[in-house]
């Protein structure tokens, strides 16, 4: 695995906010999100497109203040785009506040309302400080890996930093699909390889939407 590296020239908006997540070496790097996969390369199965977002604690959130906040870091389609990416890219533990990366195929915005995600949920799994680089990254490796055997039920993945916790999810598009999601389950279990006692949490997208908040009054399930 790629050692966990910081970038020093990462910019700062008027609040201190990160503002510049990745950093280009070059021409060749600014290029990077290019659909294109060169012969060379090994193309995905589907393209990814990578964001970020960092929220004020305490300031009250909504669809329209979330979308104009959340920031495209750039787009993929091969394994090769995807390295050139993350070996730039700061990892979740050294990020600060309310600081969240998301993952989604290409053309799905990670928002609730999304078309690809109203009718979906998420598998939730709360960690303590520490983990979610090691957990994100080996999420997102069987994600592109298409290791959850779904079909297209797949819209992406998000971790959050939160000052006590963070939390990691992985988003998919039918929620009323029980055995989808609990192959979904299944897996995100062996690949996180949590243990057989961790409560991992499923919450739709509808219930999301009802109450403001992604992480409250979920459905537990432990093993």
């Amino acid at each position: 695995m790629n050692d966990c590296r910081l970038k020093n020239d990462i910019g700062l908006d008027h609040e201190g906010n990160e503002d510049i997540i990745v950093q280009k070496d070059n021409e060749e790097e600014k290029s990077a999100d290019k659909k294109v996969v060169a012969p060379e390369e090994h193309p995905l199965q589907y393209h990814y497109s990578l964001w970020f977002s960092r929220r004020t604690p305490g300031r009250q959130a909504s669809s329209q203040n979330y979308e104009q906040n959340i920031k495209s870091i750039g787009r993929f389609a091969s394994v090769e785009h995807f390295w050139r990416y993350y070996s730039h890219i700061v990892r979740p533990s050294d990020l600060t506040g309310h600081s969240d990366f998301h993952l989604f195929k290409e053309g799905i915005k990670p928002m609730w309302e999304d078309e690809a995600n109203k009718n979906g949920g998420k598998w939730i799994v709360r960690l303590r400080k520490g983990l979610a680089s090691r957990c994100w990254e080996n999420l997102i490796l069987a994600m592109l890996g298409e290791q959850f055997m779904v079909g297209e039920e797949i819209c992406g993945a998000v971790v959050s930093i939160r000052f006590q916790e963070d939390i990691i999810s992985i988003w998919n598009k039918t929620a009323s699909d029980h055995a989808t999601t609990s192959r979904i389950r299944d897996t995100l279990r062996r690949v996180l390889n949590l243990p057989p006692n961790t409560v991992m949490e499923y919450k739709t997208h509808t219930d999301s939407i009802k109450d403001n908040s992604s992480f409250r009054n979920t459905e537990l399930f432990r093993r």
